[in-house]
């Protein structure tokens, strides 16, 4: 390990010193020395205890305008290699126990499960039956360009060369490093919905289409090694599916027309990544032996594998011309075209049948198997799209068809009199539209977004969330506008649960929509809901909404059981722990015992995509880690809270509450502290994703979305959205005599461990020291009194999670990450005090020299910190 850590920090000085070498000959000595000597004091200002930064400071101040500008970006690309190194690094320590059963690998659990008396069997037929789908979601948390993130790739890809001791992959690296440095790290414009759509399928290709074939083969392996069970080869528990051009919930700029060509791009993608893989496979299968079976196919020919796949090939080119002309609006001409995905898998499998059965099974088990099992994941689409929207959408719809017709106000209705209208309509034989009614434009998108959905392929489709769902009316709203525009399938519709309003009353909204004969036969069994994560966080601060989340879901659970229907729970996380994130396997196995029964729900957004899937060994890690929770969480779960346990909770989620909201809603400081202390403002400037920042452009922070509300917080070290609340509702907790309870629900109940790790984790990014110094340049006297107390705040919290996990300081039990957040602050440091300099002369003089400045320090403390929203 010690050798691992130093090749670490070999990495990181050499794409250091690279850097340094790129500046030098761009800017000259005298530029170059300024940033060493800003680079030296940082550093000696986090050795020295209690260092105020003074020298650092000046040297800061004394930079020219022209100066603070390269300077920013000095350390914001230092902070972006580093990243690589640490990400190039974790896949070294991942392969140097790649063939070891680790206590986390798949391996060891099949073997811990057998000890719990399950059958060879049973496990594997569970693995089979398991069905987690990875939702991609337009991602407005990746703040660097596309361009720079194909760059930082090729950099990993040279890391790995280096290892092998390729030397001309440092000639590559060094030229990278010129590259990226002379490149603009922000975008001139926001990204559109298809440009988010783009980036994610690029996901696949770079990294994911590699990683698939390879972790679905080694869970055969382990399977096979462990249990002598083998998985099928069309049998993949992990799909992806995509929110990336179908989520238009705030987002006007994704139509229609937009979920059109999104769809048909995936569909061009996944044809155009088959099409090369076939193309490979026919070079490489030139026997001429062959079983009866593929010669009764193709005739009698020297090369019967090659003639089989020159089929393929030529319905795959098939399909992409068919697409490119329906892109272009042209609908005409007569293509060979697949469809649906077993004609693309049965000439693979009876090529694959006719190598064994002819002996060259070592040769069908290579690039033949994984296109196969390429095909058992990302079928014909490579996602499946999901449609997102809000319930007052649809419900706009039926108040103007109910003017029309003369019925009175939709919305005025009782829930009663929508659900007997919508039931009624369902039902009815004739079209629901007239002809001469004439929609606003705003009513005719949502009848062309379900005219889209209703003719899209079965397989291209996910669920159908509504965001904002409160009644059954709101989900029987949506399928009979996917009816009346002729949809053919009964497609999943998935009321979104946010506040914790919403999630206190999630469990009696689907008892009444269970209740409705009719839909639960149109259910055929299965229902989703989906929890979202984000606001409810915003909405009732961290601790109240996990145990709102945790009670709603268990609610959900044996509701779903009571009604013989099998619940799939969507779980709406984001990357930071304000908005739900953390390890994922972590989270899965602190769900409420019976909540994961084999199929689960789950986003992967923004920076966190390329953090987890972004290199094909880091992929095939939390592949692995995600299969093996939900697995674990389905066959042996946890078991629930105790009742002294769930008493202690509810106190301290209801304290909670109460303590967040007195800030957030109820002090008339809180807003213009917010707005004053933070970049919260000038983060509208910067072009993250399609989505405007605010719901409303007038609102204050209720409108605000959950991710620049964490943004703005995460850039001045606060991290308020993650402990406000929590602090003074786990001080009472310990103050009193529940002390050993709560230090007793960390060590059994995975749930709240889990909860006060990812806080730990947090805390352990957050600093008084720097979060004081945005204070002092930006805030008034006035609104500094908030400041100070909630830095106070802040300091009491660290010491009582110190105090629950009996230790001496944040991260003692896990000094990887430790080290980790050490190494990086000197670097963020410089670009906190620039930040701040620059926010306050934006705000009094601004230009646009200092605002390329400002969002370049923006994009260097996201990278530091591992997070922006």
């Amino acid at each position: 390990m010690t050798n691992l850590h130093e090749a670490l920090r070999d990495d990181v000085r050499m794409l250091g010193s690279s850097l340094g070498e790129t500046i030098k000959a761009h800017l000259g000595d005298e530029l170059f020395d300024k940033i060493e000597v800003v680079r030296q004091l940082a550093k000696e200002g986090r050795t020295e205890e209690n260092a105020e930064h003074e020298e650092l400071l000046k040297a800061l101040r004394e930079l020219g305008e022209d100066e603070v500008l390269p300077v920013a970006r000095a350390f914001t690309q230092f902070l972006n290699l580093a990243n690589i190194a640490e990400e190039h690094h974790r896949v070294r320590r991942y392969l140097e126990v790649t063939d070891v059963c680790t206590p986390d690998s798949l391996c060891t659990l099949f073997a811990q499960l057998r000890q719990k008396g399950f059958t060879p069997k049973q496990i594997a037929d569970s693995l089979c039956d398991t069905q987690i789908d990875l939702v991609l979601t337009a991602h407005p948390t990746e703040v660097n360009r596309r361009t720079l993130i194909q760059k930082y790739d090729d950099i990993a890809d040279c890391l790995r060369r280096l290892d092998r001791g390729d030397e001309e992959a440092q000639v590559r690296l060094d030229e990278l490093i010129r590259q990226i440095w002379h490149t603009d790290e922000i975008r001139k414009q926001r990204p559109t919905p298809v440009d988010e759509a783009k980036w994610g399928f690029a996901v696949i290709e770079n990294s994911l289409w590699t990683a698939v074939p390879k972790f679905l083969r080694r869970l055969d392996a382990q399977l096979n090694e462990t249990l002598g069970e083998r998985l099928p080869l069309d049998s993949s528990p992990i799909r992806f599916a995509s929110w990336m051009g179908g989520d238009r919930d705030g987002n006007p700029n994704v139509t229609a027309k937009v979920t059109e060509e999104v769809l048909l791009l995936s569909r061009w993608m996944a044809a155009d990544l088959y099409l090369k893989d076939v193309d490979a496979l026919r070079a490489e299968l030139s026997m001429h032996q062959a079983s009866k079976e593929l010669i009764e196919r193709v005739g009698d020919c020297a090369e019967p594998y090659r003639k089989l796949l020159g089929d393929v090939r030529n319905h795959l080119q098939g399909t992409k011309n068919w697409v490119a002309r329906q892109l272009k609006g042209d609908v005409d001409g007569d293509y060979d075209v697949y469809v649906h995905e077993e004609e693309l898998l049965e000439p693979l499998m009876l090529c694959y049948r006719s190598l064994q059965e002819c002996g060259m099974g070592i040769i069908a088990e290579n690039a033949l198997e994984d296109i196969i099992r390429r095909i058992a994941c990302f079928g014909l689409t490579l996602v499946k799209l999901d449609i997102r929207q809000s319930s007052d959408r649809h419900a706009q719809v039926f108040e103007e068809l109910s003017q029309f017709y003369g019925l009175g106000s939709y919305s005025g209705w009782t829930e009663e009199g929508r659900q007997s209208f919508l039931l009624k309509e369902l039902q009815s034989k004739r079209p629901l539209f007239p002809n001469e009614w004439v929609p606003s434009d705003e009513v005719q998108e949502v009848l062309d977004t379900c005219q889209v959905v209703a003719t899209a392929d079965k397989s291209a489709l996910g669920s159908y969330v509504i965001s904002m769902a409160s009644h059954p009316s709101d989900v029987l709203a949506v399928i009979l506008l996917l009816r009346e525009m002729g949809i053919s399938h009964n497609m999943r519709v998935a009321p979104l649960f946010e506040t914790l309003n919403d999630l206190e009353n999630a469990r009696d909204c689907i008892d009444a929509l269970l209740s409705v004969d009719w839909y639960k036969a149109y259910t055929q069994g299965h229902q989703e809901v989906m929890i979202g994560y984000s606001d409810s966080s915003k909405d009732a601060g961290q601790l109240a909404a996990a145990w709102g989340q945790f009670k709603a879901q268990e609610g959900l659970t044996q509701l779903c059981k009571d009604h013989g229907v099998h619940l799939t729970l969507f779980h709406g996380r984001g990357g930071t722990v304000g908005r739900g994130g953390g390890p994922s396997h972590t989270a899965i196995l602190a769900q409420p015992p019976g909540s994961v029964d084999h199929s689960l729900r789950l986003t992967e957004q923004g920076e966190m995509i390329r953090f987890k899937y972004g290199m094909p060994d880091l992929a095939i890690r939390n592949l692995e880690l995600c299969t093996g929770a939900v697995l674990e969480a389905t066959l042996s779960p946890a078991p629930g809270p105790e009742q002294a346990w769930r008493e202690q909770m509810e106190a301290m989620a209801k304290r909670g509450l109460t303590e967040y909201r007195a800030i957030v809603r109820e002090n008339s400081m809180f807003v213009p502290y917010f707005r004053a202390a933070t970049p919260e403002q000038e983060l509208a400037k910067l072009p993250l994703g399609s989505r405007p920042a605010k719901r409303r452009q007038d609102g204050g922070v209720e409108s605000l979305r959950a991710i620049p509300w964490i943004f703005a917080w995460t850039q001045i070290r606060l991290m308020l959205p993650a402990w406000l609340g929590s602090d003074k509702a786990l001080q009472e907790a310990l103050n009193e005599s529940s002390q050993s309870l709560v230090k007793e629900m960390y060590q059994k109940w995975p749930f709240f461990r889990s909860t006060i790790d990812m806080l730990e984790m947090v805390l352990a990014k957050s600093d008084r020291n720097i979060s004081a110094y945005y204070d002092e340049q930006l805030v008034s006297e006035e609104l500094g009194v908030l400041g100070s107390s909630l830095r106070q705040r802040l300091g009491d919290i660290v010491g009582l999670i110190n105090k629950i996990k009996e230790q001496d300081g944040l991260l003692d039990a896990s000094p990887v990450i430790r080290q980790s957040i050490d190494v990086r602050n000197p670097y963020i440091d410089p670009l906190h005090f620039l930040q701040a300099e620059l926010l306050h002369r934006d705000r009094n003089q601004p230009n646009e020299r200092l605002e390329q400045a400002l969002m370049v320090t923006m994009a260097g403390i996201s990278a530091g910190m591992r997070n922006t929203g």
